[in-house]
């Protein structure tokens, strides 16, 4: 499903970090419309030196520091979006972002139908988003289903580098507003390849990232790699597991999770995210109108709690690890 635009192409192996530094420095050697902005996005290259090196190669009038305000970071970019240009928005984390929802919600998300579609809002806004870095209070959200419900958003989230920056650029050169969640617990994890030219990678196309025939197990983020610890463990009890790296929340591709879940008949979903409100219960209800009679057993989910995220001392145990994943899968599978 993803493709490279020269497979022959040199390569390096970065960390999903790197690759979205990498995915923005390609679109804007790419297109002169393309510019960055945020908090700390230019001398400081960023919290996480996502944009670190941008300012010094296309200078401080697309590399834009901005105050500490949300709402005026995403509103100032939607006005630049509509005429023309492509900014690429960076929220320092995703329990942040509540200050520009409405800006995000109530007026790029509309623009397209609100104008008739004389106006469009190429738009990214970037946020690390998810727990496990023994972070403080409103560093640690994982609230996606709150954008995938509004109409006229896109919502993507990598799991890996080589998809990170096809992902991005995908998100850059689309003519919606995208919502690029980046999972920052694994930022610095583990490096892949990734080619050196840009690429796309297709919004809205899952990732089969393990083939099985007994349970299709749904994911994204960084719950990818403890979904993969787990069905990896499973296979020496003779389980065998389907592991779908959904990529792009919305749109959805309801046609992977449908096919898959045909094959296997049984389904887990597993996200960060708490439980009542979950785009698992979306996933679900996608499996119960469509495919309901290769149902074999009920389906499980394995997701955060209903509380507010903790700190640290509790947060191993309320993200989804490998074991509860394996209890979860086994539950199913033996039902």
């Amino acid at each position: 499903m993803s493709q490279a635009t020269d497979t022959e192409t040199e390569a390096q192996d970065l960390t999903l970090v790197q690759a979205v530094r990498d995915g923005l420095y390609g679109e804007m050697q790419r297109d002169d419309d393309v510019l960055v902005m945020g908090e700390d996005v230019g001398e400081n290259g960023g919290v996480f030196r996502a944009t670190q090196g941008l300012i010094e190669e296309f200078g401080d009038d697309r590399v834009i520091d901005t105050p500490l305000a949300e709402s005026g970071i995403v509103g100032t970019a939607i006005g630049m979006a509509a005429y023309g240009l492509r900014p690429v928005t960076e929220i320092q984390f995703m329990g942040f972002i509540y200050p520009a929802f409405d800006q995000i919600v109530s007026h790029a998300a509309r623009l397209r139908t609100r104008s008739r579609g004389r106006f469009t809002c190429p738009l990214v806004v970037r946020a690390p988003y998810g727990g496990g870095i023994r972070a403080p209070e409103h560093h640690s959200e994982s609230k996606e289903a709150f954008f995938v419900h509004e109409a006229g958003l896109k919502v993507v989230i990598p799991s890996t580098p080589y998809d990170t920056k096809g992902l991005l650029a995908s998100a850059i050169r689309d003519p919606d507003p995208v919502i690029f969640l980046e999972p920052k617990l694994i930022y610095r994890a583990f490096r892949e390849e990734v080619p050196d030219e840009p690429y796309t990678v297709p919004l809205g196309e899952a990732a089969v990232r393990r083939e099985g025939t007994d349970v299709s197990v749904f994911t994204w983020g960084a719950m990818t790699r403890p979904t993969m610890e787990a069905a990896e463990n499973l296979a020496e009890e003779g389980i065998d597991c389907e592991v779908v790296d959904l990529r792009t929340l919305s749109p959805m591709d309801e046609d992977a999770i449908k096919e898959s879940f045909k094959k296997t008949g049984r389904a887990v979903v597993v996200h960060e995210a708490p439980k009542t409100g979950g785009l698992a219960g979306e996933i679900i209800a996608t499996i119960q109108e469509d495919v309901l009679l290769y149902q074999e057993a009920p389906i499980n989910r394995v997701t955060g709690f209903d509380t507010p995220y903790p700190l640290y001392a509790l947060e191993d145990y309320y993200l989804p690890e490998a074991a509860r994943i394996e209890d979860g899968i086994r539950e199913t599978v033996e039902f």
